[in-house]
């Protein structure tokens, strides 16, 4: 039997050639069920979209008690403080930080006391015009708190005209510029609210004792055993009570809409759906285009798990090469490309993959990823494939290169962090070390999608569906506060 070489154990960091995405929100309406348990059930469903920190608010009709902290939902929550989190309403969070620091006074839902009651806001998305909105805030008396456009939007629904929380929601909406799913919380009433453009996703499904939950994703909904679940539209407002749902159009659906392709690429579950199509299937989509739009000869084909797994499989029914696991995923290691700074991501991420070497050892591989960003980490991969002897690395991508920031909501970095911005596909095969690198051209991308329009893809074209502002970083709204301790709440 041949010993295999000491490179089958060697482990490497992979979390820079991805993007990141912001958050994940969960609402329940469900009278005389444990709530807080069941919006913990559905974070824990969403954990993948936001690891920094993790929050729930409740309402029992009389006041509002909510508990957050910095940390995995597991982490930050137990028996002891869901415990006091009573009532028949819930909004809960999940965050990874694209606006505001990583810091526990960022962390949601934002709960405010107003003139019309406390409201609790969690939300997921980017206001592109928060800078402008905060400066009024200011401007006219009102105290921010933290760094985040978040509380710019609770600061805002808090001050908005109207008679009822949908008036004042719509009202306020008006201003709001960008990516936002939000989940509200006041004390008699649960509402959900999407942007005109459907950035970020949003569903609402009937539970199975009658209440309603909405989730950033279908996924989570499952989760919680609801049928008859729809996406949120855009620019839609819906209240969760009283067994039905209350419906409003608030702001006309933008034309064309704009949504996320990245959540068909890489962010979304695979048992979720996005604009009415399963992610999973999408996927195999995108790497049946991938194999009909770059054949190589090799012996066998890797995803880099876990998203990139339905492109792969189908690569390989598509090329006839066969598929096989070439790399283990330590599924005891968070998904660290949630770490949001260079230096975090250089640091305590290096068990997170290994090669299995008997599946490449002689062999001509072709590996199957979703996305390549900064290109800080595919490089170590293909290194470890090499040193466990493989004769050739081909590199095929499912979606375009990605030469521009992301602004709606999406941490991809700045332009001098994206590898393709600067560079050519030649030049990135050559610095990453690959045999060959293919990335899916972007109309075969949109085609396996199944949609020619409304959806965003300014991070691979640069046209982005509203103007952006410049010379922006998520911790541009960071003050001298010393944020010392502010959890538990």
């Amino acid at each position: 039997m041949m010993t295999p070489p000491k490179t089958n154990k060697s482990i490497v960091s992979l979390s820079g050639d991805h993007p990141h995405e912001e958050c994940g929100v969960v609402a329940i309406f469900a009278p005389n069920e444990d709530v807080a348990r069941m919006a913990f059930y559905g974070l824990f469903a969403l954990q993948h979209r936001g690891q920094e920190a993790a929050g729930i608010a409740v309402s029992d009709g009389h006041a509002i008690r909510m508990y957050k902290d910095v940390g995995l939902v597991s982490q930050v929550f137990t028996p002891a403080n869901l415990a006091p989190l009573t009532g028949n309403f819930a909004i809960g969070h999940n965050r990874y930080s694209t606006t505001g620091s990583s810091t526990a006074r960022n962390a949601q839902p934002f709960l405010l006391e107003t003139r019309h009651g406390p409201v609790a806001v969690a939300h997921n998305g980017n206001l592109i015009n928060s800078a402008d909105l905060r400066q009024k805030l200011l401007e006219n008396g009102v105290g921010l708190f933290s760094s985040s456009d978040t509380e710019v939007i609770a600061q805002m629904l808090a001050g908005a005209e109207g008679s009822s929380t949908f008036e004042r929601l719509k009202n306020a909406m008006l201003s709001w510029k960008g990516a936002y799913s939000l989940v509200i919380l006041t004390i008699d009433g649960v509402f959900v609210a999407r942007d005109p453009w459907g950035f970020r996703p949003l569903s609402v499904g009937l539970l199975p004792s009658g209440g309603h939950a909405a989730a950033s994703e279908s996924g989570a909904l499952h989760t919680l055993g609801c049928v008859g679940i729809r996406e949120v539209r855009p620019g839609e407002i819906i209240a969760l009570s009283n067994h039905a749902l209350r419906v409003e159009q608030a702001i006309p659906t933008a034309s064309p809409t704009a949504l996320c392709t990245f959540e068909n690429i890489y962010f979304s579950r695979p048992d979720s759906f996005w604009d009415g199509r399963s992610v999973h299937q999408v996927r195999q989509n995108l790497g049946k285009a991938l194999a009909e739009e770059a054949p190589v000869e090799a012996d066998v084909v890797i995803p880099v798990p876990d998203s990139s797994i339905p492109a792969a499989m189908s690569f390989s029914q598509t090329s006839g090469i066969p598929y096989d696991d070439g790399f283990i995923k330590n599924r005891y290691i968070g998904r660290t490309f949630i770490e949001p700074s260079d230096a975090l991501r250089k640091q305590g991420v290096a068990l997170k993959f290994s090669v299995m070497g008997e599946k490449v050892r002689d062999q001509r591989v072709v590996v199957i990823d979703d996305s390549l960003v900064r290109g800080n980490t595919i490089s170590p991969l293909i290194q470890l494939l090499r040193d466990a002897g493989a004769k050739a690395v081909h590199l095929r991508i499912t979606c375009p290169p990605i030469p521009y920031p992301c602004f709606m909501g999406v941490d991809m970095g700045t332009c001098d962090e994206l590898i393709a911005h600067s560079h050519s596909v030649e030049e990135i095969r050559e610095q990453i070390g690959a045999d060959s690198l293919v990335f899916l051209p972007l109309e075969k991308m949109m085609s396996a999608i199944g949609r020619s329009e409304g959806y965003c893809n300014a991070c691979f074209t640069g046209c982005y569906p509203l103007p952006v502002p410049t010379g922006v970083v998520k911790t541009g709204f960071e003050t001298c506060i010393d944020d010392i301790h502010v959890m538990g709440r």
